[in-house]
């Protein structure tokens, strides 16, 4: 049950999940422009490239590597290494940077933070040859670098988002009596939601960009497409696994700007 602040009524707790309901509703509403407008511009160039593919006339090796087959397997591929990636990558990250902002541990920050930095500081391609080097090649090689390589903005935004929330905000949470965990659930996280889901979108979109590199130590992914074209002088065949790629990366970040909005907080 729950109280309303203007009349002091007691409502049951489903009115005010619909009321939360009809806020999300409200703010997508209010966005669906910027919302509809990413995916029909996706769906229109993915729509020239297919006309402007057929209306070629293919050699063999286009012909073999432009199949539909082939595309929605290294697509399938791409997807799974930068979707298992990204989990891990939030699983990791986000958990990190809400202890480096614990008192006991806030000393630990500056080489979580150096490590995170190091990891991005290493060029992506860079990073990956010397992991396979190091513990050989694979697909979970390409997912250890992909996570090096994008977990700072996760963890740099989560640290920020916490360290922004307002201190007599907190105070107010402890003096209603609320334990160290529950100000956390209840206050920190949810008024940092935006500043980390912005983090977790910029990490998205570098995971699907970084992982066509995975196709140099047989991690598979669109990677393959782009290297068989530039290798073989194809530039049909590099073009259309380019704008694949591109295409991937703007649906995914269109995605998590759909989650940022259901998971902010009305208000912010």
């Amino acid at each position: 049950m729950s109280g309303d602040p203007v009349t002091g009524q007691v409502l049951p707790e489903r009115g005010r999940y619909h009321g939360a309901a009809l806020t999300v509703a409200g703010r997508l509403a209010a966005n669906w422009r910027a919302l509809v407008l990413r995916p029909v511009i996706v769906a229109l160039a993915m729509l020239v490239l297919y006309l402007v593919v057929n209306s070629q006339t293919l050699d063999p090796i286009e012909a073999r590597t432009l199949t539909m087959s082939a595309i929605l397997t290294e697509l399938r591929e791409h997807i799974v290494l930068s979707g298992v990636s990204a989990v891990l990558t939030v699983a990791i990250a986000i958990p990190l940077g809400i202890a480096l902002t614990r008192p006991h541990l806030r000393w630990l920050r500056p080489i979580g933070l150096g490590l995170g930095n190091l990891g991005q500081a290493i060029p992506s391609i860079g990073l990956i040859v010397l992991l396979a080097l190091v513990i050989g090649i694979g697909f979970w090689t390409a997912v250890i670098a992909l996570v090096a390589y994008s977990a700072l903005s996760v963890l740099r935004n989560t640290i920020a988002g916490l360290e922004a929330v307002d201190r007599t905000v907190i105070e107010s949470a402890h003096g209603m009596g609320m334990s160290r965990l529950g100000v956390l659930f209840r206050v920190e996280l949810p008024l940092s939601v935006p500043v980390i889901l912005a983090g977790v979108r910029t990490a998205l979109v570098l995971t699907v960009a970084s992982a066509v590199l995975g196709t140099f130590i047989d991690a598979g992914g669109l990677g393959g497409g782009l290297v068989v074209g530039l290798s073989l002088n194809r530039p049909l065949v590099s073009i259309t696994y380019g704008v694949i790629v591109a295409a991937l990366a703007l649906l995914v970040d269109w995605l998590a700007l759909i989650i940022e909005e259901v998971l902010r907080p009305h208000g912010i």
